[in-house]
């Protein structure tokens, strides 16, 4: 999961861009990077770490221009590598630059076509750039002697034909503008924001509204499936319909974990989803435990907060927080590695005895992902003095892997695929698991919106919208893509940086991970 934002200013936007970063920070913290439009002149800097810490003063004046693009990442493939920081440049046609949030399901069939049709040479094995060679070759193909609104709609349309799977996508054209689409069935967000001045309109797209919010833009509307929007450096905009929307399905993981409760992503109100969420997760408890004996509900911060209070007030018993929460660690779900993850989480989370001493404890999170973390919280509660430990999550069994853009590639890596909910309590060490009903899940969720019937629950109910994912594509995926594979590509990376030959080197001890 990534984040991203384009803006068309009337003074520079380096700052403004800087700040929608900080606010997207929590949907990645792998890598960031801007890109600016100097007058024809691209200005970029790009490096692996926090908004805070890639960017400095020096870097800051150095990125003039009222037109730029920016992106937050963490990685879904790949290796922990700065030249796999976003946005991604090619100087052909007329210059372009792009940032991506998703995953492209059929990327590898694009690689070998670009190079073997398009002939064209990609330097990494990230799919953004994949998607902006796609981009670039298919403007290059329909550009007339002047860049014209069609010839880019017509460019949007080919990428839709040409790339399969989830994606929202800002790209600027160097002295043209900032073009941003979706994916023809919505999966990952992207909304369009604009700010009066008295110098005329500014326009901002990112992928979620609460980066408007703090720029004080005013969020028109979200983006729809296959549209493609056009903002030029002068403020005009243009929009059209690219691609055949198939349907309307917003990834639902996005409401349950990776958005800020503050956003508006297509419609929805994240924190009333959240509020909806824990109202049917009660219902089910008193449904099951009619007789419960929970003398206390405490959240695991921070995004299940909004859920517990809601199942708290459901039961009638009392809400407490009793797990305070170190800011300044990451969010242990998309730390790349199992072993940074395992690490982080006593560091980040310390236990309020006093909540806990002698109680029956109701911990509520907003999913079970690997398990690990569930696990170890579950501990830390028996150790503050809790009497039992019950476990609720505000989601179903995370069964399936999410090939659209979240880190979730390995089915071996989940923690209740090939296991029974009896199983996976078991392994976390609680006296009593409970989990969503998918079907209230989607009610509470689509309530807002009449236009969304559906939402994209592959990593629940293992059906993929895009109907090309099938059981060798996903076995391949984990082969790549699991913790254990990038560990090794890591281990032969430093081998071949130390002059040592990865082939002929002992693998890393599965073990360790």
């Amino acid at each position: 999961m990534c984040g991203i934002v384009g803006i068309v200013g009337r003074k520079p936007v380096n700052q403004a861009i800087y700040d929608a970063l900080t606010v997207l920070q929590h949907r990645g913290q792998d890598a960031a990077g801007i890109m600016t439009d100097d007058n024809g002149t691209l200005v970029t800097r790009k490096k692996n770490g926090l908004v805070q810490d890639v960017f400095q003063q020096r870097h800051m004046v150095q990125l003039r221009g009222n037109v730029g693009i920016g992106h937050v990442r963490y990685p879904t493939a790949g290796t922990l590598r700065s030249a796999e920081a976003q946005p991604f440049y090619v100087n052909s046609p007329y210059g372009i630059c792009l940032a991506h949030n998703g995953n492209l399901t059929n990327a590898d069939e694009l690689k070998a076509l670009l190079f073997s049709e398009d002939r064209r040479h990609l330097n990494t094995g990230s799919d953004t750039e994949a998607l902006l060679n796609v981009f670039a070759h298919e403007l290059q193909m329909t550009q007339g002697e002047q860049l014209t609104p069609d010839a880019v709609f017509a460019a949007v349309a080919a990428v839709h034909r040409r790339c399969r799977g989830g994606y929202a996508v800002v790209a600027m054209i160097m002295g043209y503008g900032i073009v941003a689409f979706r994916d023809p069935h919505g999966i990952r967000p992207l909304a369009l924001g604009r700010r009066a001045g008295p110098g005329g309109d500014e326009y901002m797209v990112a992928s979620e509204s609460v980066a408007m919010d703090a720029l004080d833009f005013a969020h028109e509307r979200d983006i729809r499936p296959g549209e493609a929007v056009i903002i030029t450096r002068d403020g005009r905009l243009e929009s059209r319909q690219c691609g055949t929307e198939h349907s309307w399905t917003p990834c639902i993981f996005e409401y349950v974990y990776f958005a800020r409760p503050d956003s508006i992503i297509d419609g929805i109100s994240v924190y009333k989803a959240r509020l909806r969420m824990g109202e049917h997760l009660a219902a089910k408890i008193l449904r099951e435990r009619p007789d419960h004996d929970i003398d206390v509900v405490i959240p695991i911060p921070d995004s299940s907060r909004t859920s517990a209070l809601e199942v708290a007030n459901g039961l009638g018993v009392k809400y407490r927080e009793g797990f305070i929460k170190n800011r300044y660690i990451g969010r242990t779900f998309i730390m790349p590695g199992q072993e940074m993850r395992r690490k982080s989480v006593r560091r980040k989370l310390n236990a309020i005895d006093l909540e806990f001493r002698g109680k029956n404890v109701l911990l509520v999170d907003d999913s079970i992902v690997r398990g690990t973390t569930s696990r170890q919280i579950v501990e830390m509660a028996r150790e503050a003095g809790a009497r039992r430990v019950y476990f609720a999550s505000a989601s179903p069994p995370v069964r399936h892997p999410n090939v659209y853009g979240i880190d979730m590639p390995a089915a071996s890596e989940l923690v209740a695929n090939g296991r029974s909910e009896a199983d996976v309590q078991s392994f976390i060490g609680a006296d009593w698991l409970i989990y969503q009903d998918l079907d209230d899940l989607v009610q509470a969720v689509r309530f807002d919106n009449g236009d969304i019937s559906s939402f994209d629950t592959s990593c629940f109910s293992g059906q993929y919208v895009t109907a090309d994912v099938t059981p060798e594509y996903l076995q391949r995926l984990e082969q790549q893509r699991s913790d254990r594979a990038k560990q090794e590509r890591e281990h032969a990376r430093q081998l071949r940086k130390s002059g040592l030959d990865p082939a002929a080197a002992t693998s890393p001890d599965p073990r360790a991970a």
